[in-house]
This record gives structure tokens, C-alpha cells and sequence, in this order.
């Protein structure tokens, strides 16, 4: 969703559209470009997404949206997030990042979801939902948050396990957007998340190889974190 997208939705100067702050940089971008304001609200501490009660907490007499991100694949709770809209007088529409896997690779995609979510030790699987496509495999990271994750990532690397950092600052943190609410779903899911690499064409030998690096060293993690 850019800034075209945003006018479409009837976003005008001097409203405030509420949006994640995990994740939702873009969006913010664009409805300031509008001459709107971004409230940034958290997420869901399981899929990420924007958490409706969270939304509601930031709901204001000047609120004429909600924009949550379908983010990693999993799509919001919006038959939350649009009895929120209904309830304030906001629009609500969804932003998705990146195209749906089509119906082949999604059903892939989920296959390999399920395996490393049965095998995975040490970090924190994403949960089980028919509707998530997977375009992401991110996991937690536990232990005493950032250090912890990077430290993991680069070991992973050593392992020729090759991972990234979806979110490394949530939105309300960035300069520019910084207004001193503290999310803290957000930012501790910037500290721990990382994604795991996952496509549709891995094999079996890959998938594998990445569950027996990642246990190696979660362990390891378990022992630090308790």
C-alpha cells in the first residue's frame, strides 16, 4: 500500500489513521505523506498482526482508519479490526506486503511450515493457521532479546544456515515517528524475531539441515535464557 493507495481509501489532511507499529513503516510513510498522522498500535504477540484491542486503546474522536498488515503471510484479525471500524466510524483495509503465494507453492510452503514447526528447539515456532501462507517462516528468538537473536543468526550463518531480520525497528521508534508510547509487544518482537529461510522448492535434505543447526544452538540458548 503507497501513497495512491492510502488517498483511495478517502484518508485526507489532519486525520489520524491508526496502524502497527511492527511492520507498518510503509504505511505510516504514506499516510504522512497525505498530510494524515500515523497512531501506531501493537501487535499480536503470536501472528505479529495488528491486535484489535490494541487499535481500540488508540482510537481517538479524529481516528478515520485502521490500516493492520497481513504480515509474514498471516493474515490480521479482521473481523476484529472491522467490528473496531464499525464501532468508531473508521474504514478499515489491509495491507499486504508481498503477493500470495499461488495455491501450489502455498500448500508447499505449508508443508514445510509443519515440519520445521514439529522439529524446531530453542525457538519460539510461529502457530499453526490454514490460512497462513508462509510467505515468511519467523521465528522467536528467546533469551535476553536482541544480543541473543544476533548472536543466534550469525552462528546460523557459520552453519550455512543464511536468516534475516524482518523488522530490526518498529515504526514508533524510528526518528521522525517517535512520540514516547512504548509498545512493548513490538519491540520486543523486533529484539527476537528472525526469519528462517523457506521456499516452496527446499528439499527435505535443507529443511534438515537448517532444524539440525537450529537445535544445536537452542539448547545452548535455553541454558543462557534460564
Amino acid at each position: 500500500m503507497g501513497t495512491r493507495d492510502v488517498a483511495e481509501a478517502g484518508i485526507a489532511v489532519g486525520d489520524e489513521v491508526i496502524v502497527p507499529s511492527f511492520g507498518g513503516l510503509e504505511i505510516a510513510e504514506a499516510v504522512r505523506e497525505l498530510g494524515a498522522r500515523p497512531v501506531f498500535a501493537d501487535v499480536d504477540p503470536d501472528d505479529f498482526c495488528l491486535d484489535p484491542a490494541a487499535a481500540e486503546a488508540r482510537v481517538t474522536p479524529r481516528t478515520a482508519a485502521i490500516v493492520p498488515v497481513h504480515l509474514f503471510g498471516q493474515p490480521a484479525n479482521m473481523a476484529g479490526l472491522r467490528a473496531l471500524g464499525a464501532r468508531v466510524g473508521a474504514r478499515v483495509c489491509a495491507w499486504e506486503p508481498l503477493p500470495r503465494a499461488d495455491a501450489v507453492d502455498a500448500v508447499r510452503r505449508r508443508q514445510h511450515a509443519g515440519y520445521l514447526s514439529r522439529r524446531l528447539r530453542g525457538v519460539v515456532v510461529p502457530p499453526g493457521s490454514a490460512e497462513h501462507a508462509y510467505t515468511s517462516f519467523v521465528v522467536r528468538v528467546p533469551g535476553n532479546g536482541r544480543p541473543d537473536r544476533d548472536a543466534f543468526r550469525r552462528a546460523l550463518r557459520l552453519r550455512g544456515v543464511h536468516s534475516e531480520i524482518p523488522v530490526r525497528v518498529p515504526a514508533h521508534l524510528v526518528p521522525g515517528f517517535r512520540s514516547g508510547v512504548r509498545l512493548p509487544v513490538s519491540e520486543q518482537a523486533a529484539d527476537e524475531c528472525l526469519a528462517l529461510p523457506l521456499a516452496a522448492s527446499m528439499t527435505k535434505r535443507e529443511l534438515q539441515h537448517m532444524v539440525s543447526a537450529c537445535n544445536g544452538l537452542g539448547g545452548l540458548l535455553r541454558e543462557r535464557a534460564s
